[in-house]
């Protein structure tokens, strides 16, 4: 694969617009066939540096559809992905966009800058109500290979690039200014870049002058930090071909197998440590000791289960981990409930796999709780992931539609999908009832703990099948245990779990036996008495 970066003249007089704007041009119509992707710098729609959204306004408007249609004509003419950052207008509201065009000249992707500096936020006023909600890594995938993307500002937040590296990006694509960093300043934070997030690194900027210092450094880096081409002050292009496949691995730590190297610095991060609300971020869940208490449907006896409120109410008193029920609803929203009928919990009736997404939000899932909590809405799988990721260990019950056959592919791909979304695979835990399921599952995700649940035609069986299955826990269903269960799951490295006790002796019997984790619905009374 052979990728070219564009560096054009920039200044701070406007008055070269034009001929700085035509220089882009040139540059375009000079790439080849043989070229397979073209990256064109930030704000390529207003050449030369402007103070005012009037001016920026004016250039863009000017330049922007020759732009873009020079875009096209170059990506189907060189049979290339072509990629370019300007304006993007949205109902009169502008944002800092980078276009994605792939080889027959069609928009494939628009990616939105995700940090916007002072002069884009309080001079341009562009639109950045957008940044303030969570988002996931803007990825996409032009024939097989996977693109992520940073945009000048964006490269200056580190803690953003291993989030990144687990999307299995090829190719970062960087559209930037960055005019006051010095060419060694981005090199830097670029083969960082490269290194933290095993891709391919190319960045595409504009140059002061050939005796500039600062600003420029449009480059292609290598995933081992190898800078394959820069361009430092030169105005023009630069060329250079990989492998796209060639990864960089290393040894995991010393005598250990090859990884890359955020693998490798993912199973010793503790995020606790420096995020903010840090300590508030607990051990994942190969981390965290036992034994355990399980807010059962929450802290439900002082507010609704599978709530916001009973959730958060076993958060903040401590609770290492939380437990709630999902269905999907019919047209596949997943939803926390514990049963199938919804008439015992809302002013809904009915079977709830049956209902719509629209339908449920008709219903009151609080005021039989008492008239505190009316007007409480079901909640999704997504919003409790959104609001605790990190907090506590969720043990997801994934109520099965059947006992024979597997969960829809298309449902199980979306709550597994959800759970990498927040980055909570470590934080996650499924429990699921049948043997298929259970397969399913591990195949599609073996990295997301599985929980081995009740079955009522083969209630002692469930340690066997947990090794059968290469489980990670049972969830022990009285009366169907014994200490021989419990012995056998220990020897086999699989933890148990007991549902239920609200009981403080029973809960001090059970922890005599080993038991690890005890679900229970009164999580004041059972966690005061586990801490003792």
């Amino acid at each position: 694969m052979k990728a070219c970066v564009i560096q054009p003249p920039y200044s701070r007089d406007t008055s070269y617009s034009d001929e700085y704007f035509a220089y882009k041009l040139q540059k375009l119509d000079e790439c080849d066939a043989s070229m397979d992707i073209i990256v064109l710098p930030e704000y390529s729609d207003v050449p030369c540096a402007t103070s005012t959204l009037e001016e920026t306004l004016f250039y863009h408007k000017k330049y922007i559809q020759t732009l873009l249609d020079k875009c096209v004509e170059t990506a189907k003419r060189c049979s290339a992905n072509v990629f370019v950052n300007a304006l993007f207008d949205i109902g009169g509201n502008y944002r800092n966009t980078t276009y994605a065009f792939n080889k027959r000249g069609e928009l494939v992707g628009q990616y939105f800058k995700k940090h916007l500096p002072p002069l884009e936020l309080e001079v341009l006023n562009l639109d950045s109500d957008y940044t303030f909600e969570f988002s996931e890594p803007y990825v996409i995938e032009i024939d097989g290979l996977r693109y992520g993307f940073l945009t000048c500002y964006d490269f200056y937040f580190y803690e953003a690039f291993a989030r990144i590296a687990r999307e299995k990006v090829d190719i970062i694509i960087g559209c930037s200014l960055q005019r006051s960093d010095s060419h060694d300043a981005i090199e830097i934070m670029c083969r960082f870049l490269a290194y933290q997030t095993n891709a391919y690194v190319l960045r595409s900027s504009v140059s002061f002058g050939e005796d500039s210092l600062v600003c420029g450094a449009s480059m292609i880096v290598s995933p081992k930090g190898e800078v394959l081409a820069n361009m430092y002050g030169k105005f023009g292009m630069a060329t250079a071909e990989f492998d796209p496949a060639d990864k960089y691995y290393k040894p995991a730590g010393y005598g250990n197998p090859d990884a890359p190297h955020y693998e490798y610095i993912e199973y010793g991060r503790k995020p606790w440590q420096y995020r903010p609300a840090g300590s508030a971020v607990i051990q994942n869940e190969e981390q965290l000791g036992y034994p355990r208490v399980c807010a059962h449907r929450g802290f439900h006896i002082i507010a609704p289960e599978n709530s916001m409120p009973a959730f958060g109410a076993a958060v903040a008193m401590g609770a290492e981990e939380i437990e709630f029920d999902i269905w999907p609803t019919a047209d596949g929203e997943i939803v926390s409930c514990h049963d199938r009928d919804i008439g015992r919990i809302s002013t809904g009736e009915g079977v709830l796999v049956e209902k719509t997404f629209e339908e449920l939000k008709r219903y009151d899932f609080g005021v039989k709780a008492g008239e505190t909590f009316k007007g409480m809405k079901i909640l999704t799988l997504e919003d409790i992931l959104r609001k605790f990721a990190g907090l506590v260990i969720m043990n997801v019950h994934v109520k099965p539609l059947n006992c024979v056959d597997p969960y829809p592919d298309h449902l199980m791909r979306k709550i597994v999908d959800s759970i990498r979304k927040y980055n909570c695979e470590k934080y996650v835990y499924l429990m699921l009832e049948t043997d298929v399921q259970i397969r399913q599952f591990k195949e599609y995700a073996p990295e997301i703990a599985v929980c081995v649940g009740h079955l009522k035609s083969r209630p002692w069986e469930i340690v066997d099948r947990a090794i059968e299955l290469g489980c990670e826990k049972v969830q022990l269903f009285k009366p169907y245990y014994n200490q021989e269960m419990i012995d056998k799951a220990h020897a086999h490295g699989i933890r148990c779990n007991m549902f239920f006790s609200d009981d403080v002796e029973e809960t001090k019997a059970f922890l005599e036996m080993g038991i690890d984790t005890i679900l229970t619905n009164d999580y004041n009374l059972i966690s005061q008495s586990v801490k003792r």
